[in-house]
């Protein structure tokens, strides 16, 4: 018979704030059309994004963090102390190690928590909330901080004409803590490793050591391929997310799924064959593909906007590089 002591978490875990940041300065399609043969219109009918945010040089991963961050925390009406972990997901922090999650954490003024950073692409949110929701019921933490960050426009080959008008940066932030009941539903999270070549970087980091590559590193994609896979796989994923926690799609307030591309969001809503009613964000035409910040950015202004509020049972999910794909249902706070 074991002798070790039971777990004293919570029974169940709820994301209790929000908040996020966008970079200053706004690009419109014009600026990329600087360097790519295409057009405004062809961009808005392939992506649906007409504007997206690039960070400049002080707007760094560790600054939107803290930024996004210091606004969550204060929407949970917790204080920085309180936070026991921070999780921070994003593929565009450059340092191998230590993970910026522990200089985010100094930076916000937390005392000692549990800090790591995860490589999950643009699932990276669903895989940290996942993550957070274990530590608060476990009882290792009582208040985790989950972050999706990302500098894209330092990863961005603006010559591509497939991508380069794809990507945006900025930083999302939500703070899940202790709940009486259950407020984020099962996770339904895994990764399909044989397709991973569709969407990848250019160049491993390690072939500069000989000086061989021409070109700093970016992100490429198989677009066709990975818009059928994400329309048609996908959408099954979010219906058992939806099945997993014993939600209908005529009981659901909001969809957030990852702003990879207008035409996608469409297609899933079609798919999943979701009522009027629910809300849907779209926030990719303003934002552009944010990878791991898409969701709580997408969730931070339905709310601040009114277009959704607290309480709403919300579906969430996202999906990108590996290609790994994370969702569930969670109420909004």
């Amino acid at each position: 018979m074991s002798k070790i002591k039971p777990s004293q978490g919570a029974p169940y875990a709820r994301i209790m704030g929000v908040g996020g940041y966008r970079p200053v300065r706004v690009v419109p399609n014009e600026v990329i059309l600087e360097t790519i043969d295409s057009s405004d219109e062809w961009i808005r009918s392939r992506s649906g994004i007409a504007t997206r945010h690039w960070a400049s040089p002080d707007e760094t991963v560790a600054a939107m963090s803290v930024e996004a961050a210091g606004k969550a925390i204060a929407d949970a009406g917790l204080t920085p102390q309180q936070i026991g972990g921070v999780i921070v997901s994003t593929v565009s922090h450059f340092k191998q190690t230590p993970a910026i999650a522990t200089e985010i954490a100094d930076r916000i003024g937390a005392i000692k928590p549990a800090a790591f950073d995860i490589s999950a692409g643009c699932a990276g949110f669903g895989y940290g909330l996942t993550l957070a929701k274990g530590m608060v019921v476990e009882g290792s933490a009582e208040y985790v901080l989950v972050i999706g960050v990302e500098r894209l426009s330092d990863l961005t080959d603006l010559t591509d004409r497939a991508t380069a008008f794809l990507f945006g940066d900025g930083a999302g932030a939500v703070v899940v803590g202790p709940s009486k009941e259950p407020m984020i539903g099962p996770t339904v999270w895994g990764s399909e490793g044989d397709k991973s070549d569709t969407i990848k970087q250019t160049v491993p980091w390690d072939d500069y050591r000989d000086g061989r590559p021409e070109k700093f590193p970016a992100i490429t994609q198989e677009g066709q391929a990975v818009f059928r896979w994400a329309v048609f796989e996908m959408a099954k994923v979010a219906q058992q997310a939806l099945d997993a926690a014993g939600i209908a799609t005529e009981d659901l307030d909001v969809f957030i799924p990852h702003q990879a591309n207008m035409r996608i969001i469409d297609s899933m809503v079609k798919t999943l064959k979701l009522p009027g009613h629910v809300t849907v964000a779209r926030d990719v035409e303003t934002t552009g593909n944010t990878s791991a910040a898409s969701i709580p950015l997408a969730m931070e202004r339905l709310l601040a906007t009114g277009a959704a509020k607290s309480g709403d049972t919300a579906l969430v999910i996202g999906f990108g590089a590996g290609l790994v794909y994370a969702a569930t249902v969670v109420t909004l706070p």
